[in-house]
């Protein structure tokens, strides 16, 4: 049951992993802080910043399932759980190179959190105190998520909901399914 097919997303996970040119999330993690501080001298106000990160995450998302699904050989999740299991063990492993957990998985409600105790993309980070209740710093990883279940007819809102730069243990996003995109292509078109 559900025990083996955690076993082989681990598989699955560090396979994809090694496939991956690590200096590309090496970069992209040594790189983000860089980005936000320009982003932040770019723009007025931090909402803006926000609302940067995630539409910067979401574009990189929709690129990202593409080369997840060639590289992981994972085909359709069949429900909310499984696509929890499969962003967690694998798409984090793949795009951070640290594998999350999935919490308060609520099925009915179609939303579930993702937990990451590692997050390379907030070491050696510290907040300048004007931005810790108002830079969502990690909405990025809201943005790749919302991008990379769009293209498998999923359309969510994403939260972080804890962040270590404001002082918890973990980043914690919180995700709710809004609803199944049903598939815009007219039948009998086949790519």
């Amino acid at each position: 049951g559900m025990s083996r097919y955690n076993t082989n997303l681990q598989q699955v996970a560090n396979n994809t992993w090694n496939k991956i040119d690590k200096i590309n999330t090496e970069l992209f993690t040594l790189t983000y802080g860089a980005i936000v501080v320009q982003l932040l001298k770019d723009f007025d106000s931090v909402d803006d910043v926000n609302n940067q990160l995630e539409k910067m995450g979401y574009n990189i998302g929709l690129r990202l399932i593409d080369e997840f699904l060639a590289r992981s050989g994972l085909g359709r999740c069949r429900d909310l759980r499984e696509t929890a299991e499969v962003i967690a063990k694998v798409g984090f492993k793949m795009f951070l190179g640290f594998a999350g957990t999935v919490l308060k998985m609520n099925a009915k409600k179609g939303s579930f959190h993702l937990v990451l105790e590692d997050n390379p993309l907030i070491d050696f980070v510290e907040l300048p105190a004007q931005y810790k209740d108002t830079l969502i710093y990690n909405n990025i990883l809201c943005g790749v998520i919302r991008g990379a279940l769009e293209m498998v007819q999923m359309k969510v809102k994403c939260t972080v909901k804890k962040c270590p730069l404001k002082g918890h243990d973990v980043t914690q996003i919180k995700v709710v399914l809004i609803e199944h995109l049903t598939s815009e292509i007219p039948v009998g078109d086949e790519f």
